[in-house]
């Protein structure tokens, strides 16, 4: 049990977080190459005093250490702290006075994570006596697309110190349904896997008019439309969640000309791994199979992206409890999975943890405006919230 107040604490380096979060605001920059955004969480633990490897992922990730050093007792125990810091190729249009200097937003949240786990930082840095063990800081790019997660863990985060637990924040409102000023969370699945396919229907094209001088794509992919719906509607318990859709429908480029080529591109989510290779099998003999019926050729890739994000039902309950301490209250249940994804899965696959949400969401016209949106924006006020659970974690955990 911590004796240290983590609520007083994240209070009074409060200030900090809110300026760290908003200089890196103006700075957003995107996938895996984030030059000043790295170099500014560098020189912020430098300026702390925490060790740091910043090679990860050509230049573009970070890995820093902070040593417990209570009673010179030694500890095998190691508590990762994750946070993404990339932003969206979105011109912003909140209006702010930190707005974003460039043509890219941070219209998720990253810039948020990021200052509230060096927010954290701080803390369990000057008060490294009050703790055993070791706490692993993750700073990883790229988590709206490609994928950070999973590179950094090729290139070792998780290992040298081997990550014993792990735990991670989404800010913004992420369930609507959650109140805010409110921490979510959940024990197993809470967000789904992402998955992508593209379906290329190649056939013969022809003029308009003589149709059956043609293998007409466009037809096939007609049919390919309304066969794919029936994955989850025929083939999947109405008590499964997954979703396939169809998001890109190109092909063609005039009025009376039969293309060669048509492409279908979409999402798929699912909350196991069972599932997602169902319905890659699925698509593969739907497209197939038409392909055959009308003499065309369908071409399938499926990309297995991020995974579910499945929290250790253990670990999620020993941090609900170490949270109801501080916040009393405001601990709240998701009442059902996420159908969105998000690649901290990958760290769960490795280190038993959980994936919580700090509800923030702030109006912008009277208006919270959704994630992704040009006028995305997050209630600062309420940054200590995800900053304290960090520290009580960690002081419950490595003790």
């Amino acid at each position: 049990m911590s004796q240290l107040n983590a609520v007083e604490l994240a209070k009074e380096v409060e200030a900090d977080i809110v300026q760290w979060r908003r200089d890196l605001h103006q700075i957003p920059e995107l996938g895996l190459v984030l030059p000043q955004t790295v170099a500014y969480v560098k020189n912020v633990l430098a300026g702390l005093g925490i060790e740091y490897d910043a090679s990860y992922v050509n230049g573009n990730g970070i890995v820093a250490l902070i040593h417990g050093k209570k009673a010179e007792l030694n500890s095998d125990k190691v508590l990762a702290f994750r946070a993404d810091m990339d932003g969206l190729p979105i011109n912003e249009a909140t209006g702010l006075a930190f707005s974003s200097l460039n043509q890219n937003m941070h219209a998720c949240g990253h810039d948020g994570h990021t200052a509230m786990l060096l927010g954290a930082a701080k803390i369990l840095q000057e008060n490294r006596d009050q703790f055993v063990g070791t706490i692993k800081l993750i700073f990883q790019p790229g988590e709206e697309y490609p994928g950070g997660a999973e590179p950094m863990i090729q290139e070792g985060a998780m290992l040298n110190p081997k990550v014993t637990r792990v735990m991670g924040f989404h800010q913004g409102q992420i369930d609507p349904k959650v109140p805010k000023g409110t921490i979510a969370y959940k024990e197993g699945p809470i967000m789904a896997s992402m998955d992508r396919f593209l379906i290329e229907v190649n056939g013969k094209g022809y003029h308009g008019a003589y149709p059956e001088e043609s293998q007409d794509p466009i037809a096939a992919a007609g049919q390919l439309i309304n066969a794919l719906q029936t994955i989850k509607s025929r083939n999947i318990k109405a008590v499964n969640p997954a979703v396939v859709s169809i998001t890109r429908v190109q092909g063609g480029f005039n009025q009376n000309i039969i293309p060669d080529k048509v492409e279908l591109e979409g999402t798929v989510r699912a909350l196991n791994d069972e599932t997602r290779e169902f319905i890659h099998k699925k698509i593969e003999q739907i497209a197939h199979g038409i392909g055959a019926a009308l003499d065309v050729e369908c071409v399938v890739t499926y990309d297995y992206k991020y995974p579910p994000v499945t929290n250790d039902e253990q670990v999620t309950t020993e941090v609900v409890n170490s949270l109801e301490e501080i916040f009393p209250g405001q601990l709240v249940e998701v009442e059902e999975p996420l159908m969105g994804g998000e690649d901290y899965a990958y760290y769960l696959y490795e280190a038993p943890g959980t994936f919580l949400f700090l509800s923030n969401p702030s109006d912008i016209e009277g208006q919270f405006h959704g994630h992704h949106h040009a006028k995305f924006d997050v209630d600062e006020s309420l940054f200590y919230m995800a900053t304290a659970s960090f520290v009580k974690v960690a002081l419950d955990y490595l003790n």
